[in-house]
């Protein structure tokens, strides 16, 4: 069975920037979507009880925040792997 072609790394960045965790799923790692998606939720609500209601938005979920922007990182990092170790393959 040949192997199957990965989904295009930028593809896979502008996924995961639209829907938090689907990067992953599309890249072949639901798993680890999953769990990106639990710490961003639980950091989110984490930082949400710790701040003040005088906090901008973005403050009082700053939690969610971080784990969202490293999620994005690393559907790009690990899609960018697998497109150029099937490059280097062929």
């Amino acid at each position: 069975m040949p192997d199957q072609r990965p989904v295009n790394p930028y593809v896979v960045l502008a996924i995961a920037i639209v829907l938090p965790g689907a990067g992953h799923v599309i890249a072949g790692m639901p798993a680890r979507g999953l769990v990106f998606v639990f710490f961003m939720l639980l950091f989110g609500w984490i930082t949400f009880h710790l701040t003040t209601p005088d906090q901008t938005l973005l403050g009082r979920y700053a939690g969610g925040v971080f784990i969202y922007a490293i999620s994005i990182t690393d559907a790009y990092k690990w899609a960018r792997l697998r497109w150029e170790q099937y490059a280097a393959s062929k």
